[in-house]
């Protein structure tokens, strides 16, 4: 599991020991961010949309595809379908959600065609100062 920062910045040395990275979003967002979501004083901080967690997500995907391993999101993150198409253009191979999501998510995978926006997120995610994704 990548849940830490920690994890996801040494992803391309803890990938040559194990088959695949599930990256727990959830604690991810929350240790990156140093907010505890459930705070209702931090709740307001805590952004999964923030570049620093899409960043380590991206790291963590390029880190695990240069090793022959794929990359899972678990947590609300997986969810939520205004990511959905960065998730596809970073190259996440799968997307854990609850059951009540399969066919929303199913529906906006198939809906998405990231030949012509990829360059635009990866871009975004990696500019000097990203706009909101």
């Amino acid at each position: 599991m990548i849940e830490t920062p920690a994890a996801a910045i040494m992803s391309d040395r803890l990938a040559k020991e194990v088959d695949f990275f599930s990256c727990g979003t959830n604690d991810l967002t929350q240790y990156t961010l140093a907010c505890d979501r459930q705070n209702n004083d931090l709740g307001r901080f805590y952004d999964p949309h923030n570049p620093a967690v899409l960043r380590l997500l991206k790291m963590v995907t390029e880190n695990a595809h240069k090793n022959g391993i794929w990359v899972g999101i678990c947590g609300e993150l997986g969810a939520d379908l205004t990511l959905t198409e960065t998730f596809l253009a970073i190259g996440v191979d799968e997307l854990s959600v609850s059951p009540r999501a399969v066919l929303p998510l199913r529906n906006a995978v198939r809906m998405t065609d990231t030949r012509e926006s990829a360059p635009r997120l990866l871009a975004a995610i990696d500019a000097e100062y990203p706009e909101t994704l």
